[in-house]
């Protein structure tokens, strides 16, 4: 029997004689939100990323496509991908920076700002899902022991880069 789904139970307990179980507990939670999102972000013509990226986004201050890559944890070109299929939606546009015309800005659009914000509701709905079955206690340690968990490994994932 399985606590989450494809891991065995003991695994989904956590149980303290295996030290590997957090890692299959983190692998089925991060496929459950990403497919939870995806899902989510479809209805509105969105794809995965894209909602992160649009969440940076100001409209009333442009960033650059590096300093995007550097938010998101990804590459430049990866980024200007994403800004490829953002620009077409006329979600965002590209524009030469004010103090430097070689650097190229993002700035987020009115309709990328309408786009953000359903963002933020898709995000909500699915924060509410998790939220309304546990206590106040269980929140508190859970994010807790997210945050410390995504400092270890953003620690370690920009020492191997």
């Amino acid at each position: 029997m399985s606590n989450i789904e494809g891991m065995p139970q003991a695994a989904a307990q956590g149980a303290p004689s295996d030290p590997y179980t957090i890692v299959p507990a983190l692998l089925c939670i991060a496929k459950s939100t990403r497919a939870f999102n995806t899902l989510s972000l479809a209805e509105i013509g969105l794809h995965p990323g894209q909602d992160q990226l649009l969440d940076r986004l100001d409209p009333e201050h442009p960033v650059t496509v590096s300093t995007l890559a550097e938010d998101l944890g990804v590459r430049p070109s990866t980024v200007s991908k994403m800004l490829d299929r953002l620009v077409e939606k006329a979600l965002v546009e590209r524009c030469a920076s004010s103090a430097d015309a070689r650097q190229t800005m993002v700035r987020l659009l009115p309709t990328g700002e309408k786009a953000k914000a359903a963002v933020h509701q898709i995000w909500k709905r699915m924060d509410e899902y998790i939220t309304d079955s546990l206590s106040h206690e269980e929140l508190g340690a859970i994010r807790s022991s997210l945050e410390r968990t995504d400092d270890i490994l953003s620690t370690r994932l920009r020492r191997l880069r």
